[in-house]
C-alpha cells in the first residue's frame, strides 16, 4: 500500500517510472563520438579468437563424402578409407586448423562410417542422433557451470549437415526418409545428390523435382537459405529452389585450355567440378562457405540448440511461468524442485525402511525354522547316541562276564593241574623208600620198577583227565 500510495504521489507529480526500452528518443550529435567503430573492433576481436566450423557428412560409403571435402577446402584431409564390413554405423570425427588470409578456422569434419551397409538397417540413425545429442549435451553441461569458459570452449555441435544421396535417379530409399526425419529438428540439413555425373541431365532435373516432392510429402524440414537480409535475399532464394545440389567431387587438376582445373577424366570427356553447366559444386560452396556459414552457425545455437536446451530443462523441472501464468524465477524453481525431491526422497526411504523391516522379519522366520530344525535334529542324534551306547555297554558287560568266567575255569584247570603234580610226587618218593628197604633181587626188582614206572603215569593221566573234567 505504502509503495503504491508513493507511486501515485510520484504520477501526481509529473514524475514516471521508465522501463528499459520504452519511451526511448532519438536525439542527434553534436560531434564525432566514436561508437561507430563498435563492428570493427567485433570484427578484430573475433578475428583474435577465430572460428569454429563443424560439418557432419551422412551418407553410404562410397558416395565421395571424403572426396567432396577435400574439394571443398581446397586440401587434403588425411582420413582411413571407410569398408563396407563394418557391423555397425560409428561416426569418426576429425579437427583440423585451417588458415586463410588472416582468418583462422577450427573445422571439424564428421563421417558416419558404414551408414547403410548393415542387412538391418532400422537403427542406423540412432548413432548420428546420439551423437548430435551428446554435443549438445556437453554444451548445455558447460553453460550450467558455475564458472564458466565458454569464449575458450571448443564448440563441437554440428552446425551442417551435409547428406549425399545416391544418384538411383529413381527417388530417396526409406533409409533417407527416415533418417532426414529424425535429424531435422537437431541439425541443419542440406540434401545433395552425390556423383551427380552418373546420371544424364533429364533424369537429374527429373530426380531433383521428385525428391523434393517426397521431402515434403514426409514433413521432412530441410535447411532454407535465409532472405530476411537484403544483401544476400536474392542470391539466397534463387539457390532455395535449385536444392538438392547435384555434385560432384575431385582432388585432381587437368589442364583444360590454358587453365589448370578440378576435373574427372572419362573416356567419353572430361566434367569440370567448378563449371556450373557440369554440376552445382559451386553454388554448394558458395551457399555453405562463402554466404551463410555464419548464419548455419547462428542457426544451430539459436534453434536446434535452444531447442534441446528447453526440453532438457523443462525435464529438471524449470519452467518461465507458474500455473498461473506468473514470472517463475530460477529460485523458486530450485526451491520447488528441491522440495520434490525431498518429498521423493523421503518417500522412497519410508519404502526402503519398510521393505527392510519386512526383509528382517522374514529372515527371522527362516532363521527361527532352521534353529527349530537343527533342535530337532539334534535330540534326534542325541538319542541315537544314547541309544548306541546304551548297546554297547551291554556287549562290555557280556564280554567281561565271559572273561571273568574264563578265568574261573582257567584258575580251576590251574589248581587241578597242581593237585595232580603234587600227588604224583608223593608216590614216587613213597616207592623209593620202600626199594631202598626191601632185598635185592634182580628179576624182582627189574618187575617191581617196571610196575612201579607205570604208576606214576597211569596216576598223572587220571589226575589230569579228572582236572580237565
Amino acid at each position: 500500500m505504502e509503495a503504491e500510495a508513493n507511486s501515485g504521489s510520484l504520477e501526481d507529480s509529473g514524475a514516471f517510472i521508465q522501463r528499459p526500452g520504452e519511451g526511448c528518443r532519438t536525439v542527434p550529435l553534436a560531434g564525432h563520438v566514436g561508437f561507430d567503430s563498435l563492428p570493427d573492433q567485433l570484427v578484430n576481436k573475433s578475428v583474435s579468437q577465430g572460428f569454429s566450423f563443424n560439418i557432419l557428412c551422412v551418407g553410404e560409403t562410397g558416395l565421395g563424402k571424403s572426396t567432396l571435402m577435400d574439394t571443398l577446402f581446397n586440401t587434403k584431409f588425411e582420413g582411413e578409407p571407410a569398408t563396407h564390413t563394418q557391423p555397425g554405423v560409428q561416426l569418426r570425427s576429425n579437427t583440423y586448423d585451417l588458415q586463410e588470409s588472416n582468418v583462422g578456422l577450427k573445422l571439424t569434419i564428421v563421417s558416419t562410417v558404414g551408414f547403410g551397409d548393415q542387412i538391418n538397417k532400422e537403427d542406423s540413425y540412432k548413432p548420428i542422433v546420439e551423437f548430435i545429442d551428446a554435443q549438445f549435451e556437453a554444451y548445455l553441461q558447460e553453460e550450467l557451470k558455475i564458472r564458466r569458459v565458454l569464449h575458450a570452449y571448443h564448440d563441437s555441435r554440428i552446425h551442417a549437415c551435409l547428406y549425399f544421396i545416391a544418384p538411383t535417379g529413381h527417388s530417396l530409399k526409406s533409409l533417407d526418409l527416415v533418417t532426414m526425419k529424425k535429424l531435422d529438428s537437431k541439425v541443419n540439413i542440406i540434401p545433395i545428390i552425390a556423383k551427380s555425373d552418373a546420371i544424364s541431365k533429364s533424369e537429374l532435373t527429373k530426380f531433383k523435382i521428385k525428391i523434393t516432392s517426397e521431402l515434403v510429402s514426409n514433413g521432412v524440414q530441410i535447411y532454407q537459405f535465409p532472405t530476411d537480409d537484403e544483401s544476400v535475399a536474392e542470391i539466397n532464394g534463387t539457390m532455395n529452389a535449385h536444392l538438392p545440389f547435384a555434385v560432384i567431387g575431385s582432388t585432381e587438376e587437368l589442364k583444360i585450355g590454358n587453365k589448370m582445373m578440378k576435373a574427372r577424366q572419362y573416356p567419353w570427356g572430361t566434367v569440370q567440378v567448378e563449371n556450373e553447366a557440369h554440376c552445382d559444386f559451386v553454388k554448394l560452396r558458395e551457399m555453405l562457405i562463402r554466404v551463410n556459414m555464419e548464419d548455419l552457425r547462428e542457426q544451430t545455437h539459436s534453434r536446434h540448440y535452444e531447442l534441446y536446451r528447453r526440453c532438457k530443462l523443462e525435464e529438471m523441472g524449470f519452467k518461465d511461468t507458474d500455473p498461473d501464468s506468473k514470472p517463475f524465477s530460477l529460485q523458486e524453481t530450485y526451491e520447488a524442485k528441491r522440495n520434490e525431491f525431498l518429498g521423493e526422497l523421503q518417500k522412497k526411504e519410508e519404502e526402503m525402511r519398510q521393505m527392510f523391516v519386512q526383509r528382517v522379519k522374514e529372515k527371522e522366520a527362516e532363521l527361527k525354522e532352521a534353529e527349530k530344525e537343527l533342535h530337532e535334529k539334534f535330540d534326534r542324534l542325541k538319542k541315537l547316541h544314547q541309544d548306541e551306547k546304551k548297546k554297547l555297554e551291554d556287549k562290555k558287560k557280556c564280554l567281561d562276564d565271559e572273561v571273568n568266567a574264563f578265568k574261573q575255569r582257567k584258575t580251576a584247570a590251574e589248581l587241578l593241574q597242581s593237585q595232580g603234580s603234587q600227588a604224583g610226587g608223593s608216590q614216587t618218593l613213597k616207592r623209593d623208600k620202600e626199594k631202598k628197604k626191601a632185598p635185592h633181587h634182580p628179576t624182582q626188582a627189574g618187575s617191581v620198577a617196571g610196575s612201579c614206572c607205570k604208576l606214576p603215569n597211569c596216576m598223572v593221566k587220571g589226575a589230569m583227565f579228572s582236572g580237565l573234567l
